[in-house]
This record gives C-alpha cells, structure tokens and sequence, in this order.
C-alpha cells in the first residue's frame, strides 16, 4: 500500500480559540470554556474530502507544570476529536526542560502518526500558529501553514513555506498544491 499524505494541526488557535493577554497565548481553562474555531469543522472536512489523515498534535506543558491536571486536558482533547473529524491526536504532556522527543519543535508526533498511518511527510502539511508548530514540521520534511495571530512572540525561523490568518485560507493553499489521485498538482513537485 502506498503512503498516505496528512495534515498535522495544532490544538489551541488553530482547531479551539486560545485565550491571548497581553500578547500571548494559553490554552482554554476547560473543556466547558473550549470554543472550537469557527472554521475548524468546515476545514477538516473538506481536507477529509480530500483523502487527507488529519492528526492533532498538541503540547500540553500545563500538566507538568502542575497548572492543569490530566483529565482536565483530556476532557479538552475529547471535545475537540467528538466535534472534528480528526483520525488521531497527540499530546506531549512534558514541559521544555524534560528534553522528551515529543515536545515541538521536536518531530516526535509527526514521526509518530508517520508509522501508525503510513504517511508520506513530503507530502504532507503542519498547520500551526507558534513557532514551534512550524518547526516540528518543518523537522518532520513536511510543507508547512504559520496561521499568523498577532502573538508577543517570536514569528517561525526559517519561515513557513505560507503564512495566513484562517483556517480556511490555508485549506484552500493545501488543496490547491494537491490532487487526489498523486498528491501533487499537474507541473509541481515535491517540496
């Protein structure tokens, strides 16, 4: 069986609105308090449509740290796969001190759901809006979306092979870079 192409999404401010102050940005308090993005559902469905393995890999530091306990993350994480049509998702519990090899930047999760789906990381996409999202997935080989959200921090570098605002603007980037049959449009190549 051939290889099969994803797309890897971060949770908190790209599948969920995150909570920003003063420039930053946290996760929900609960799973009560967990407002999916607008166009989350409508984005993931249309990558399904597509033939995309849609995998959510997300750092969850808070349970480390002792400011968020496990179930409260889990009850997050299953509100977010109840509501989207999502094939897996995984989380990093570890925080940046712990030198775990799932931590984004690390490639960890990806190389994770590349063995358990078959994937093809060149032709697959990260869609994040940290820097550490566009670095796992630019580790991983895979081409990668910055949702850009104005946060106080530092912007990808290297940067994203696209930059946007929405969800939906990336989805339209991603599919128009495939084709469903081979994973690439006619006259392009692998990145």
């Amino acid at each position: 069986m051939s290889p099969s192409r994803a797309v890897f999404l971060d949770r908190d401010g790209v599948l969920n609105e995150c909570r920003v102050l003063e420039g930053w940005p946290y996760p929900p308090e609960d799973a009560d308090a967990l407002c999916l993005a607008r166009d989350a559902l409508a984005s993931l469905t249309r990558l399904k449509a597509a033939g995309f393995v849609l995998v959510c890999v997300t750092n969850q530091p808070d349970a480390a740290r002792g400011t968020r306990t496990l179930q409260n993350i889990q009850d997050m994480n299953d509100k977010v796969r109840g509501a989207l049509p999502l094939d897996a998702l995984y989380v990093c519990f570890h925080d940046r001190g712990d030198n775990c090899e799932c931590r984004k930047p690390k490639p960890g999760m990806l190389l994770r759901g590349a063995a358990e789906f078959n994937l093809d990381l060149v032709q697959s996409f990260m869609i994040g809006d940290r820097a550490s999202d566009i670095g796992a997935g630019k580790n991983a080989g895979c081409r990668t979306i910055f949702l850009s959200r104005n946060y106080a921090e530092p912007q990808p570098s290297p940067p994203a092979d696209y930059s946007c605002n929405t969800l939906t603007e990336a989805v339209n980037w991603i599919l128009a870079q495939t084709s469903p049959g081979d994973g690439l449009s006619p006259g392009r190549t692998p990145w």
